[in-house]
């Protein structure tokens, strides 16, 4: 198995190093256009191997893509990070760009791999990257879910004072302001969440989800990595080890959950094939209403793309 991670900045970097720690391939391609970085970091990955006791081979290459040749799976970080006082939205004219020339490269030596898009703003530039390698829905995803439900389990597992491995949570819609946490979906061991936390509490841990990533910005001036970059990896892992976990991803929907050509997270199972099935959830009015407006606000930045003809 091979897998390349374009990007060698801060999430791409932690991507390549938790797919090596985990064993996930046999080769890890780390590719940047910064001349040195790539390289640079690739080996620093291999020579931790000693220690961590791992197989797994990382390389790092400048620009040259003739080095990804015949990947299963290629994630997708490029672009300009996100600084203070920036939404998503403001990048997409240049990550549009990047994303669109990255994809035609990857698809070039690689015409048969899953790709997964961690660049922002999420969605749209999943929306690039479908639009431009012309690949069915099923291997195009986006990841964002993953991460919006790490932050909000770890924030209630941090107000209720247990162990994130127990709590399972579900977030449908963009990644951004406009996603849709469902409480009801939301379990501690099987225990609904509702049960161990005040409504008020719990309002307020899915408001701070909502505006995660803003936080860590305010707190860092630019946007996460360890957390990215692990949510892309265990992605990956579902895919090339073909463990076929649900898991939230941003997909084209056609027709699942009343949305048609609009690109939303979405419980899916991953496996060998990439998005093996979309899964519905029976959502009720106040769920459908928060879905209908992430929808729209999605599909005006989608819009925003389509009038750039990136």
């Amino acid at each position: 198995m091979k897998i390349t991670v374009v990007g060698a900045g801060n999430v791409g970097a932690t991507c390549a190093d938790v797919l090596a720690y985990r064993e996930v391939a046999n080769e890890i391609v780390l590719i940047d256009i910064k001349e040195g970085i790539a390289e640079g970091k690739a080996l620093d990955i291999w020579q931790k191997a000693p220690i961590n006791l791992y197989d797994s081979r990382t390389v790092g290459t400048t620009n040259d893509y003739s080095k990804t040749a015949g990947s299963d799976v290629v994630v997708i970080t490029s672009g300009l990070p996100r600084k203070p006082g920036m939404s998503r939205d403001d990048l997409i004219g240049t990550n549009a760009g990047i994303v669109k020339s990255v994809t035609e490269n990857v698809i070039k030596h690689s015409p048969n791999a899953i790709i997964i898009v961690v660049s922002n703003p999420l969605d749209v530039m999943t929306y690039q990257a479908h639009l431009t390698s012309k690949f069915p829905r099923t291997r195009v995803m986006g990841m964002a879910g993953i991460l919006d439900t790490a932050r909000y389990r770890a924030f209630l597992a941090e107000a209720l004072n247990v162990s994130p491995k127990d709590i399972q949570a579900m977030i449908l819609g963009g990644h951004g302001d406009t996603m849709v946490p469902l409480p009801r979906y939301t379990t501690v061991s099987g225990i609904p969440v509702t049960e161990l936390i005040a409504a008020d509490k719990l309002n307020a841990i899915i408001e701070r989800t909502k505006v995660g990533g803003g936080e860590l910005v305010k707190l860092m001036g630019t946007s996460a990595w360890y957390a990215p970059g692990s949510a892309a990896a265990q992605m990956v892992e579902a895919i090339v080890k073909d463990q076929r976990r649900v898991l939230p991803v941003c997909v084209q929907l056609d027709g699942e959950y009343g949305i048609k050509n609009c690109y939303l997270g979405v419980p899916a199972v991953l496996g060998k094939n990439g998005i093996e099935r979309i899964i519905e959830l029976e959502l009720n009015d106040d769920e459908k209403a928060l879905l209908e407006t992430s929808r729209k606000h999605v599909k005006e930045v989608m819009e925003v793309l389509d009038k750039l003809g990136k």
